[in-house]
């Protein structure tokens, strides 16, 4: 794509239509309804309304090129516009590839259902972050999404060894500002496999990288789907001895909101006061 097309292509597009493409980047798929809490939650006066102008705007951006929705919807038909997941189409994935000066092209093609389905869920925890701090529940500072928030380090073994979160985030709630590592959890896993990666943790906070540059480790949360989910992992996390508890939290989806904006004043991990 050269620069005249870059330009010609950008007379068409609204600062709203970019900043649409842009989250399509950074997340990767959005269903319809997350696309309108994150860039059509003002101006209209009802949810229908604002549903109506976002599938306007994605079917013109469609139209161009920029955008595409897959053949699988989330919730079935049943479900209407809101169940339509979005990605990035060719000519968009190239337009903002130019724009931020990188050459390397990412591969958009119809991924699986388990990776919709996981995809989505980081997707539906960072527009809730998003929508806290617009409510004023919370200041969010910085949000991470894969594989940007992925951290490498070398292991006791003196190997390289990566720890993968789903989410990295930074808010700042009353007087303290908080970290969090955020994993979301489909039930996919034994109970096991969420120990084996509490040890991951474990194994990057004791290279001290983090705290060296932040001045704290942040907490370490996973989010699942009920009370039988929180339970099984919670059980798992404190039968190991290796697990050192204090890093680690388990929240359910209702949770989450009270966990991210509740009153921090007892400095729990992963918070930090101001200096």
């Amino acid at each position: 794509m050269t620069q005249s097309d870059v330009a010609n292509l950008l007379l068409r597009l609204s600062d709203r239509d970019l900043a649409v493409l842009e989250s399509l980047r950074t997340h990767r798929l959005l269903a319809t309804a997350h696309i309108r809490r994150l860039h059509f939650a003002h101006g209209h006066t009802t949810v229908g309304a604002a549903s109506g102008a976002t599938m306007r705007v994605l079917t013109r951006l469609e139209s161009h090129g920029l955008v595409a929705r897959l053949m699988r919807r989330i919730g079935g038909v049943r479900s209407g516009s809101s169940g339509i997941v979005w990605q990035l189409a060719s000519t968009g994935e190239r337009l903002l590839r130019t724009l931020h000066g990188e050459k390397k092209r990412r591969r958009y093609v119809e991924p699986s259902l388990l990776f919709i389905e996981h995809t989505l869920a980081e997707a539906e925890l960072a527009v809730q972050l998003h929508e806290f701090a617009g409510a004023g529940a919370i200041e969010l500072i910085t949000i991470e999404t894969e594989p940007g928030c992925w951290r490498s380090f070398i292991n006791p073994h003196g190997t390289l060894e990566w720890l993968k979160p789903d989410l990295y985030a930074v808010t700042a709630s009353g007087d303290y500002e908080d970290h969090w590592f955020l994993e979301v959890d489909r039930t996919t896993e034994h109970p096991t496999a969420v120990v084996r990666k509490a040890k991951v943790y474990q194994r990057y906070a004791a290279t001290g990288a983090h705290q060296a540059r932040h001045g704290l480790f942040p907490a370490v949360v996973w989010v699942v789907p009920g009370n039988g989910r929180r339970a099984a992992l919670e059980a798992a996390l404190s039968a190991d001895r290796g697990v050192q508890p204090e890093l680690f939290r388990v929240v359910t989806v209702e949770e989450f909101r009270q966990l991210i904006a509740c009153d921090q004043s007892g400095a729990p991990p992963g918070s930090a006061a101001p200096p």
